[in-house]
């Protein structure tokens, strides 16, 4: 198969190609690209294969950096541009189902491509844009077939993540398993266990985020592999009914975890230590915490000033768009109008501050500071009073008169 119009990215690279073919080596596109040019898909990365070992590749470009030498791959720096140009490889036995236990560099792309997890993924582009597929990923291609390559057992005995990233395929390609790879996932799932959780939450989260989410979910479910992601064991049914969830494909990453917290029915108080188990940082569980609290209010009305005002624009639009999954019309208009109509959008745009308070009372500072503030505040927000100087100062007063 040749592929007629090559994209920019690639036809930056081939002087990368050229020059190793000068210097009297192979050297091929290969990877997810391959496979995205195939299906007229955006590529997002540029990787090359070569049958020059790593020293030999550093002899032939002047700048590079040794980002993973000792499994054949270096960083080519070259028109502004960087390249991961990595050896033709075998890997020997995985003991610990993560990382082969040594890597030989060989010159054959044969034995390169055989040792990749499925056969879409297996195909090869010389710089003239002839596909090289020696494991039918063409076909697979066309029919929407994920079929593992070679032995599907070994192919995830030698890493285990290859099923959670299988999952995620069909999730984001709308593939079918093959049903020996299915059933040798799901025989297999519980390998899973060995895998760090930071590599899983990837996969999970593009699953997520995957065109045809509903399909990547039932297999993750019929694979039983969800019972090796952080705090899904226990929650089969909640799972399949989060798997049935009709609505437009998910954006955002906050989304997707807000969409499954609400559907598991994790309690407020759970959503840290959840989220934390799948190793989420601080910033992304403040955001989810924050627009799942919106959204528990957006499905039984419509935004309170002071929930717009403490969501943000962008928090708030978050949760509108997830309305379609309630059978609720998204109304991102409405909310954009009702915040900029806001009388103030965060603290620091209140007519007083800490400052002003000490100054006017002549009292040690304490927390009546930020009570009070807190108090003038919500009275803005709720345009119960007017966002002035003066009469938030008499408010004040007349607070602090009476406590």
């Amino acid at each position: 198969m040749q592929v007629k119009k090559m994209p920019q990215e690639y036809i930056k690279a081939r002087p990368i190609i050229n020059k190793l073919e000068q210097a009297g080596f192979e050297a091929y596109f290969v990877g997810g690209s391959v496979r995205d040019i195939l299906l007229h898909q955006k590529i997002h990365d540029v990787d090359i294969a070569t049958s020059a070992f790593p020293a030999e590749v550093k002899a032939i470009f002047p700048k590079t950096i040794d980002i993973g030498i000792e499994h054949g791959t270096v960083l080519v720096l070259s028109e502004g541009e960087q390249y991961e140009i990595t050896t033709f490889r075998t890997e020997s036995t995985y003991q610990d189902f993560r990382r082969p236990d040594d890597v030989q560099f060989v010159r054959s792309l044969e034995e390169d491509l055989k040792r990749r997890d499925f056969t879409i993924n297996a195909l090869a582009l010389n710089k003239k844009g002839t596909v090289i597929d020696l494991f039918n990923g063409l076909t697979d291609l066309q029919n929407k077939i994920l079929r593992a390559v070679g032995d599907p057992h070994e192919r995830f005995h030698e890493d285990a993540l290859r099923m959670m990233r299988g999952l995620r395929f069909v999730s984001q390609l709308g593939f079918e398993l093959e049903p020996t790879t299915f059933e040798a996932i799901k025989e297999n799932h519980n390998l899973l266990e060995k895998i760090s959780v930071e590599r899983i939450t990837i996969e999970f989260v593009k699953l997520l985020l995957g065109e045809f989410r509903n399909l990547g979910l039932e297999m993750l479910l019929a694979s039983q592999c969800y019972q090796y992601c952080p705090g899904l064991a226990g929650y089969l049914k909640e799972l399949e009914k989060f798997a049935e969830l009709k609505g437009p494909r998910i954006k955002e990453e906050t989304q997707a975890w807000v969409l499954l917290l609400d559907t598991l029915q994790i309690s407020p108080k759970q959503v840290r230590s959840f989220l934390k188990a799948w190793k989420c940082s601080n910033e992304r569980i403040r955001t989810v915490q924050a627009v799942l609290s919106g959204l528990q209010e957006r499905k039984e009305g419509f935004f309170q000033p002071k929930t717009l005002y403490d969501l943000g624009l962008k928090q708030a639009l978050l949760v509108e768009e997830l309305l379609p999954y309630y059978q609720k019309t998204s109304q991102l208009e409405r909310v954009e109008k009702k915040y900029e109509a806001l009388p103030i959008k965060n603290l620091s745009q209140l007519a007083i501050n800490g400052n002003d308070l000490l100054q006017f009372f002549q009292q040690k500072p304490g927390s009546w500071i930020k009570s009070s503030l807190e108090a003038c505040e919500k009275k803005v927000l709720e345009r119960q009073l007017p966002n002035q100087k003066q009469d938030l100062l008499s408010y004040t007063q007349t607070l602090l008169s009476k406590s």
